[in-house]
């Protein structure tokens, strides 16, 4: 810092002051103490370096993710240890208002909702909608979320490859980063998510490595305690995080990675559902996209519907008979 200053680096100060703040957001993200006691270590390192030197920005990146992580923050905050979710009815209020149909699939959302609010601290089963396009799977873990009071990161795994996608870069590798599920973390902004995996069955292999077997990890409440991304080379806990997937064919997802979900299947709908649906819906939705719900400009009968959803859309879901 003299040196700087006696060379009349004026900028040096400014780093510093920079450098300072990253320190104090580092401590109060609250990592764990093996957490801490590496990031500090790095920004001492980071201190005696130029910005010139070509592991400044490298390090500098990686301690800016480190300190933005969740830590301990949750979503009731840190000292709650109890899941706060509606009261049954509400719950089932929320889901009718939002899935027409669908009755089995509820009673069973209810039920894993009623466990998570009579044991909050266990550890629940890791639910995976299956069923074909269009039927609801997203929207129902959107209402999980609802109903829990968490926020919902939806990771998209159809046509990832490679195994770092899940598990991050090496710092080694230029413009590494972090898997997307430490990303989704940071986007939350607390350590609690709902965290929806969604087309859990359309991951591949190359020879980048098996994204599956990284999920097998993640998955297995027995070890994901302590996942380690790649980029991060620490312990992060996944613990709190509620994961959800869905999936249209279960027989394309690897038999270890089904053996750690419960599959509950979602049917698709019938003529009169899709009708019930178009009406209560569908058709709102539509008008309210195109500027002609408030005011009211246009009407579309029941009998148009019924004839769209009979003649011209013979599908198990709704997204062809929206278009």
């Amino acid at each position: 810092q003299d040196i700087r200053e006696e060379l009349g680096e004026a900028e040096g100060a400014g780093e510093e002051d920079e450098l300072d703040a990253l320190q104090t957001k580092l401590h109060e993200s609250d990592p764990p103490p093996e957490v801490l006691k590496a990031a500090l270590t790095e920004l001492r390192k980071l201190r005696k370096m130029t910005e010139q030197s070509p592991s400044y920005g490298t390090m500098r990146s990686w301690l800016e993710v480190v300190s933005s992580l969740p830590w301990t923050k949750e979503t009731a905050g840190p000292e709650a240890h109890e899941v706060v979710v509606m009261a049954m009815a509400e719950a089932r209020a929320v889901l009718d208002a939002e899935h027409y149909g669908l009755d089995k699939v509820k009673d069973r959302i209810i039920e894993y909702l009623a466990v998570r609010r009579l044991r909050p601290e266990a550890r629940p089963p890791i639910l995976c909608f299956l069923g074909p396009p269009g039927v609801g799977k997203t929207t129902l873990a959107r209402s999980i979320a609802k109903v829990l009071g968490r926020p919902l990161q939806r990771i998209t795994l159809g046509g990832v490859r490679d195994e770092a996608d899940i598990r991050g870069h090496r710092r080694t590798y230029i413009a590494s980063m972090p898997g997307r599920l430490i990303q989704g973390l940071r986007r939350a902004g607390v350590r609690d998510p709902v965290m929806l995996l969604d087309e859990l069955d359309k991951l591949g292999a190359d020879s980048r490595g098996d994204p599956a077997a990284a999920m097998l990890e993640v998955l297995d409440p027995e070890q994901n305690h302590a996942f380690t991304d790649h980029y991060l080379g620490l312990p992060f806990d996944l613990s709190r995080v509620t994961f959800l997937a869905t999936a249209n064919d279960a027989r394309t997802i690897p038999a270890p990675l089904r053996d750690r979900m419960e599959m509950i299947e979602v049917p698709g709908y019938t003529a009169d559902e899709r009708l019930q649906i178009a009406m209560q819906h569908v058709v709102p939705r539509v008008l309210e996209e195109h500027g002609l719900l408030d005011p009211p400009r246009l009407r579309i009968p029941r009998e148009a519907v019924e004839t769209v959803v009979k003649s011209y859309t013979r599908e198990a879901g709704v997204r062809g008979l929206q278009r």
